[in-house]
């Protein structure tokens, strides 16, 4: 028990006095996990808007395979990722493997699915209410689907939360393309878990309060932007 006291002091210590190693390894985490949400973000919207209006063969298939892999393990994805980037791999000239670019590509595509899936969720919904009343005014689709786009604006926002946070909690396929080298690419999941096992919980706990605190407020900016879209929706 004073071990977990005194692990626990030593943490809220690490934190308060703005430790060089714990904010370097924060600062990392939202790095990449910004940055595969952004380039995510800027393939999957329009992927998963063209699948919410347009309509093909093998479209719900394809919304199906989507739906499917949201539940990618994330180990599987890191050793796919990993067998590409490494020396013998196709992309091993590129020289990624152990770098953030590997895992930054490794949390895209964990979370690209996410997004298609749920924006597709979004706009489908709008388009089947909206569908027949556009088509009445002859609106070309790309014109209603802006006007999709501008109503669900607080509902995609929030699906992009979603993909922020399993980026950022992500430990599995970045440790596995990432190899938790020091000041190169360790990244809070896997300095917690590193810690852990070495038995050095003030900087594991520094870490895990980082970033609990980072998940409650990506999860409090989902729920007023989810009430905001409400609040809209009656006015």
């Amino acid at each position: 028990m004073n071990d977990i006291t005194q692990g626990l002091l030593a943490a809220l210590r690490l934190i308060v006095t703005f430790d060089a190693e714990l904010w370097e390894i924060s600062l990392r985490s939202l790095q990449v996990s910004l940055t595969a949400v952004i380039i995510a973000s800027a393939v999957a919207m329009p992927f998963g808007a063209f699948l919410a209006v347009q309509r093909f063969k093998y479209r719900r298939l394809v919304i199906s395979i989507m739906n499917a892999l949201m539940g990618l393990p994330p180990v599987v994805v890191g050793l796919l990722v990993y067998l590409h980037l490494s020396r013998s791999g196709p992309f091993g000239w590129l020289g990624l493997l152990y770098t953030p670019e590997a895992m930054v590509i490794a949390q895209m595509i964990l979370i690209t699915p996410i997004i298609i899936a749920l924006a597709c969720q979004v706009l489908e919904d709008l388009h089947e209410d909206y569908k027949d009343f556009f088509d009445s005014l002859v609106v070309p689709k790309r014109t209603a689907l802006l006007a999709y786009v501008i109503d669900a604006r607080y509902s995609l926002m929030t699906v992009i939360l979603a993909g922020f946070g399993r980026a950022i909690s992500e430990v599995g396929a970045v440790i596995i393309v990432g190899g938790n080298i020091d000041h190169l690419t360790r990244v809070m999941t896997t300095a917690i878990a590193l810690e852990t096992s070495k038995g050095e919980l003030a900087l594991a706990l520094a870490l895990g309060f980082i970033l609990l605190a980072i998940s409650l407020a990506v999860n409090f900016l989902a729920q007023w932007l989810k009430a905001s879209a409400r609040r809209r929706a009656y006015v």
